[in-house]
């Protein structure tokens, strides 16, 4: 029996030392990429690709403000006469070549630009929000990495608890003051806190394969978080929150710009009586008559007023009307918004700061004066199970609202579509 155990240990020693051995030939494994939560969020608001995607929206709406103070392309205008044929153009004995230009009334030019001006403000604040919500989700992805990185640590130490605690039983065990009920009952709590190691591998796998879609990196490259979990500063007062919110929302400042683009949009549409200029300029070639030049113009009369007065006035009046009701729902949306992400980050600070002042103190203490008791054959292996237990829920739910509470904290900001003011007092734990 001990020669097969002797055997079987060199094995496993052996395989070990091959296992660890580097591979002739094999890449080194990439260097981990160790980012605070401020550079992941810059690293994805620079390089996630629907903020690419949205940039190349915005050089479009630019590209638009271009044509809409466009000049019509000028065009060459022929025309044949006195043909013997409907299609005999050599039999023509006088032709006609010009140039022909369209000059549109200056005015309507300006307005088309202050349009396509509007189109372009409001593509650009739609670019500001989406890189506000990128941020928001970084801030989340990467909370996500550090929770599940906590509970890996209080996971390690519940194991190392259930270890101290099965080599206690055993002890007693042998000096026959425990029955070997108990003993099982510490295997079995080892067991599981190997069981919930394995389960919390897959969590962290799963938080940095989030993290890295958004910074735009290979799912399972290695990445570090330098900071830490902590508890966040106490937010700003509501009224402070809401008006800054309103001044500063990309929403609310897109519909503003979309608001006045609409104005200009019906200035334009009524200016429907103002001319447009057409010009041609053309040489003439008569048959047995020297060349010579003639010149047309002609501009346009809208005669069809009715068709323009409840068309594209009409339409650009309840465009404008559409945009007025809007800007009141979005305002209560936003106020809604502000107020609904202030209570949950206020909620979860409250929470944070009771668990750390108040129960994990209490449910620590109760475990160390378990544990000791059972070490000096008092408390039963029942007693100290229930103390561990309640401590390391203590733990894990500390863990989870800490991640609550930064989470709540980075809507809040997006909520307020600004950066918090700085708080007067900070309030940290590690």
């Amino acid at each position: 029996m001990i020669r097969t155990t002797l055997v079987h240990s060199i094995a496993l020693l052996v395989a070990g030392a091959a296992s660890a051995a580097p591979i002739p030939g094999a890449l080194p494994s990439p260097e981990p990429l160790r980012v605070s939560r401020a550079e992941a969020v810059a690293l994805a608001v620079a390089g996630n690709p629907a903020v690419a995607a949205a940039v190349e929206q915005v050089a479009q709406a630019r590209a638009r403000v271009a044509e809409a103070t466009a000049l019509p392309d000028a065009a060459i205008a022929t025309t044949l006469e006195q043909e013997n044929g409907l299609l005999q153009p050599r039999s023509a004995t006088a032709k006609d070549i010009g140039l022909a230009l369209t000059l549109p009334f200056p005015d309507k030019l300006r307005l088309s630009g202050k349009v396509a001006g509007a189109a372009l403000r409001s593509a650009e604040l739609g670019l500001t929000q989406l890189r506000q919500q990128i941020a928001f989700e970084t801030a989340q992805a990467y909370d996500a990495v550090l929770v599940a990185a906590r509970h890996r640590d209080d996971l390690r130490e519940a194991r190392t608890l259930a270890q101290d605690f099965l080599a206690k039983t055993e002890a007693r065990f042998r000096g026959g003051t425990v029955a070997r009920l108990d003993v099982l009952k510490a295997r079995v709590d080892l067991a599981q806190a190997d069981t919930d190691l394995i389960t919390n591998e897959r969590a962290v796998a799963t938080a940095r394969a989030g993290l890295n879609r958004l910074l735009a990196r290979p799912l399972g490259a290695p990445i570090e978080p330098t900071d830490v979990l902590s508890v966040p500063p106490h937010v700003p007062d509501l009224e402070t929150l809401e008006t800054l919110a309103l001044a500063s929302r990309p929403e609310i400042q897109s519909l503003a710009a979309d608001r006045a683009g609409a104005r200009d949009a019906t200035t334009l549409a009524r200016r429907y009586w103002l001319p447009d200029l057409s010009v041609t300029l053309s040489r003439n070639f008569t048959a047995g008559s020297p060349a010579a030049f003639s010149t047309a113009a002609s501009v346009t009369i809208p005669l069809f007023f009715r068709q323009h007065e409840k068309g594209f006035i009409a339409e650009a009046r309840h465009r404008e009307a559409e945009l007025a009701a809007t800007a009141g729902d979005l305002a209560a949306q936003v106020d809604l918004d502000v107020r609904t992400a202030f209570a949950a980050a206020t909620t979860a600070l409250r929470q944070a700061a009771f668990l750390r002042d108040d129960l994990l103190p209490e449910a620590g203490e109760a475990y160390r004066i378990a544990a000791v008791s059972y070490g000096l054959g008092g408390s039963s292996a029942l007693d100290l199970l229930d103390a561990k237990r309640t401590m390391l829920e203590a733990r894990s739910q500390y863990t989870d609202v800490l991640g609550a509470a930064n989470d709540a904290l980075a809507d809040l900001e997006r909520a307020v579509g600004a950066p918090l003011p700085a708080p007067s007092g900070e309030t940290h734990d590690q």
